[in-house]
């Protein structure tokens, strides 16, 4: 959803942006259900042993194959570009999930191709089966997370109704996420059609404002909310998966509350962090905290949770910073942070905040295993929502990110951007 930074030397501005983005999303909705189906295949395939018997995994082979022709017909019927709600986008979704569904009740692993009910809901279905849509897809996520379907035990049913209460309640940010987006897309549109009747008599500076009320319409919000998402959703899934993953694995009453109490505090953290979001808020860590407050809590907790010992410093004269760029540096710590604890396997991390006379740089370090950058394929640590989404959301302020790292030295993730005062 993000550029790199090589999108914004192309065209004039933010269309070449734009078109980017459009371009990756319809290449995610036409090739990613492949991607994921094959996953789930291959893992549940690692797992049928275990979990199935052998006429359940003759009938799940037979869904797999159906999951794959009913792919194919997509691709051959779908035009270019994103799709839009229409009739033939309703019946492939409803179609697709109810393959998941089936293939998910008799494996949970296929929960990954059931996943993508999350991501095209908006392009595929009207407005008023969005959120009934997403409810579905929040049953089956729920269901593979607590150990599957139907739950086996009290413990798993206790697991399965925390967990769709999650996402249900997160079902329903998306929801609000998307008629949000279509609103300001509505808006914009507007916006543009009255700058094309008043600035009609000086095409120059017509085109000039066109390009940025396109950026600020299209390209800025898809960015902003599709960041937001994975910066607050997905982290907090990934913690609370993890909780309630423990409550699954254990017979004991008092640890299985212990591990709800965790679960069911990150899920308000989430949902807080969600809600504000769609209202476009600066993130709630600096609802009441200072920039360096927020930080200095930020990576003690993600030290807790993580088990990686984290030191945090602040060097230079802190200043009050404007609100965006607190936000932006705050959350490029946050998925730098969130990338060493899922890939780098590291002992020791550290996070510096420098205040400079007209600019604020974000150092984050670690000694884990480090990588290749050139080797690392668009779409995972150096890709996607990694060093991706850290640059776009520092470009977005006129600033920079960059990445050093080698194959066992560690990585290092460096965010400058001017320091604007706030007021």
């Amino acid at each position: 959803m993000g550029g790199d930074g090589g999108d914004c030397a192309d065209g004039p501005g933010g269309e070449a942006i734009t078109t980017t983005v459009e371009e990756r999303w319809a290449q995610f909705f036409r090739y990613g259900p492949y991607a994921l189906l094959g996953t789930a295949t291959v893992l549940g395939g690692a797992a049928a042993d275990a979990l199935m018997s052998p006429e359940e995994m003759g009938a799940a082979g037979a869904l797999v194959v159906a999951a794959l022709v009913l792919q194919l017909w997509r691709g051959r019927t779908a035009g270019p570009g994103l799709p839009e709600p229409s009739a033939h986008g309703t019946l492939y979704y409803g179609l697709r999930t109810a393959v998941a569904f089936a293939l998910t009740w008799l494996n949970p692993f296929f929960a990954v191709y059931a996943a993508l009910g999350y991501f095209d809901v908006v392009y595929l279905l009207p407005p008023r089966l969005m959120r009934p849509a997403l409810l579905v897809v929040a049953v089956i996520m729920a269901g593979s997370q607590s150990g599957g379907l139907p739950p086996a035990a009290p413990v798993n049913w206790i697991a399965f109704g925390g967990l769709f209460a999650l996402n249900a309640g997160l079902a329903i940010v998306f929801s609000q996420l998307g008629a949000k987006e279509a609103e300001n897309a509505r808006q914009k549109a507007e916006t543009i059609t009255a700058l094309e009747k008043a600035l009609a008599e000086n095409a120059a500076l017509h085109a000039q404002l066109l390009v940025q009320a396109r950026e600020a319409g299209v390209a800025d919000e898809r960015r902003r909310l599709a960041a937001e998402i994975h910066d607050t959703i997905a982290q907090g899934l990934t913690g609370i998966i993890a909780q309630l993953q423990a409550v699954a694995a254990t017979a004991d009453p008092e640890v299985a509350r212990e591990h709800l109490a965790s679960a069911a505090a990150l899920a308000r953290h989430s949902l807080g962090e969600a809600r504000r979001s769609v209202h476009n808020l600066s993130p709630v860590a600096l609802q009441h905290d200072t920039l360096p407050e927020a930080l200095k809590k930020t990576v003690a907790e993600w030290s807790e949770r993580s088990g990686v010992r984290a030191q945090f410093t602040v060097t230079g004269t802190e200043e009050p910073l404007h609100e965006e760029v607190a936000a932006t540096l705050l959350r490029i710590a946050q998925e730098a942070l969130a990338n060493t604890a899922r890939h780098a396997g590291a002992t020791r991390a550290g996070v510096t905040l420098s205040y400079m006379d007209d600019e604020i740089t974000l150092d984050v370090r670690d000694d884990g295993r480090g990588f290749d950058p050139l080797a690392v394929p668009a779409g995972s640590v150096a890709g996607g929502f990694g060093l991706d989404g850290m640059r776009a959301r520092a470009e977005r302020i006129a600033g920079a990110a960059s990445v050093e790292s080698e194959p066992g030295n560690g990585t290092a993730v460096s965010a400058r951007v001017p320091l604007v005062r706030h007021g």
